[in-house]
């Protein structure tokens, strides 16, 4: 990207005219403004958090990473309510978004959930067909390519040998990368610039177009004027720790929110905007994930090779997905029982530990409300056959890496100490408290859905409000229904059917 604008060294109130104005940079955000821009608008994108290339941000150490560019240093939480856990929800807080920090998985979105969306939701022109052209394009933009074998860790090849032994198999994943060698940093800045966020493709389509990107902006309230989307306000984060400090405004002739399922409602709801259908900040889906490690006699060094290689749907008619992960040592060991001397020795057993990682396709349980600061307070309560699914989610996870050979097995369950095969095969995992479970998640999506009529979504089937005229909604808020997959994939597609259809659309 040759140039970002940075808000946290301008001094003094901005004004800016523009004729799209985009609230977000990341994997929503970033291709309209591409495509708007290429088609000859004039493109404004306002990014809350900072600027951090791709090469700072490959330099940084995970700790410094966490600090720098993801929300609150990697702590930002849904909290449980009833028999649920407290949810670490990762996101990105930089120029480019969770797109920056992401494994660069790629999922179409299933044939189960298409289905769903036509005959539940009435989205007729949702299908795989229609959307062809679509995901051919983004596929092409940022390089999808599936894992090739040689580039499976062997913490992932000793899963799937597991995998093998129980009957079931991995597929290989796709991803958005071009020449990856394995360092297994996805999430943390590739050193080669080997994975094509929006940071290195769109983005600096979309400039080069000549579109204006602003970091540090912090956008408060859509503008609206005589029924129609006029623009956005807020304040830039000018101030000393980044705190708001001067105010901005963008004057524009069209908006888009792309400020993913946390934000977007929160900007609607300051506007006034989008609460006729009471769906405004409900219908949370995150996808909870858990991590279950094993300890091989041999040497594993699961860092070696792609961090995310391959996957599992044999579960899915259960709603449970496999998929390979690894972590920097540092992070991986910090999840470990035991503390002091215990604790020490379990970390010195990082070069022997594999991870595999198991989520749910889960139902709508999660809800996003003003807080009393700048960020919003969000709950999720899981529903009960989700709960259900979770013992059986944890089971497989922990038999495949028994079957492989491992030693012992650690489930992600604050206390409970590493299990042999007996210890595992004898845990009544049905009785353990899944609100003890540690659990995460990087896929919010559903709090501005999409549907056909204005009483039970928030924007139509092209993204706009239903309330406001050129008002455009484009991220994983408007995903109408827990996808199962990483949505990546899906957020950048429904973005670009948006932007063909915005690219026609006269002012």
């Amino acid at each position: 990207m040759r140039q970002v604008y940075i808000g946290r060294e301008h001094s003094g109130p901005l004004q800016i005219h523009a004729d799209v104005v985009v609230v977000g940079s990341g994997a929503g955000g970033s291709v309209i403004a591409a495509h708007l821009a290429e088609a000859g608008q004039r493109v404004v994108v306002l990014e809350e958090g900072g600027y951090v290339s791709s090469k700072e941000h490959a330099d940084m150490r995970p700790s410094q990473s966490l600090r720098h560019v993801w929300r609150e240093a990697g702590l930002t939480m849904a909290v449980g309510l009833g028999e649920t856990p407290m949810i670490n929800v990762m996101m990105g807080r930089c120029v480019g978004g969770s797109s920056a920090l992401t494994g660069g998985v790629c999922f179409r979105i299933p044939e189960n959930v298409l289905a769903e969306w036509n005959q539940e939701h009435g989205l007729t022109e949702f299908t795989q067909k229609k959307l062809e052209p679509f995901y051919k394009e983004v596929e092409a933009n940022v390089h999808v390519e599936q894992v090739p074998i040689e580039m499976q860790s062997r913490s992932t090849q000793l899963f799937a040998k597991g995998a093998k032994k129980l009957g079931y198999e991995l597929k290989p994943m796709r991803r958005n990368t071009k020449n990856c060698t394995g360092w297994s940093s996805c999430n943390f800045g590739c050193p080669q610039e080997s994975k094509l966020s929006v940071l290195v493709n769109y983005l600096p389509r979309a400039e080069k177009a000549g579109a204006a990107i602003y970091s540090d902006c912090l956008v408060e309230k859509v503008i609206v004027k005589d029924g129609r989307a006029a623009g956005v306000k807020g304040r830039l984060l000018n101030r000393e720790a980044g705190r708001p400090g001067d105010t901005f405004q963008v004057s524009a002739r069209r908006v888009v929110l792309s400020a993913g399922a946390y934000y977007t409602p929160l900007i609607l709801k300051k506007s006034n905007i989008g609460r006729r259908s009471k769906e405004l900040g409900r219908n949370l889906t995150l996808h909870p994930a858990f991590r279950v490690m094993a300890k091989f006699d041999d040497k594993v060094e699961g860092w070696s090779g792609a961090m995310q290689s391959a996957y599992s749907s044999d579960f899915e008619p259960q709603g449970i997905q496999l998929n390979s992960i690894f972590v920097p040592a540092g992070i991986l060991v910090a999840g470990l029982p035991g503390v002091a001397s215990e604790h020490l020795r379990r970390a010195q057993e990082a070069p022997h530990l594999a991870i595999f990682g198991v989520n749910l396709h889960d139902k709508a349980g999660g809800r996003v409300q003003a807080g009393f600061g700048r960020e919003p307070f969000v709950s999720y309560r899981m529903a009960k056959e989700d709960r259900a699914r979770v013992p059986e989610a944890l089971r497989i996870a922990g038999n495949t890496f028994f079957a492989a050979g491992a030693k012992e097995v650690y489930l992600p369950m604050l206390g409970l100490k590493g299990l042999d095969a007996d210890e595992f095969a004898a845990l009544e995992l049905e009785s353990l408290s899944v609100k003890n479970l540690e659990c995460t998640s990087q896929h919010p999506l559903g709090t501005c859905r999409m549907g056909t009529s204005p009483n039970n979504s928030v924007v139509d089937p092209w993204g706009q409000s239903w309330e406001v005229r050129d008002l455009f909604i484009a991220d994983g808020s408007t995903v109408p229904t827990s996808l199962g997959v990483n949505p990546q994939l899906t957020i950048m597609t429904m973005s670009t059917r948006t932007a063909h259809y915005l690219r026609d659309l006269p002012f």
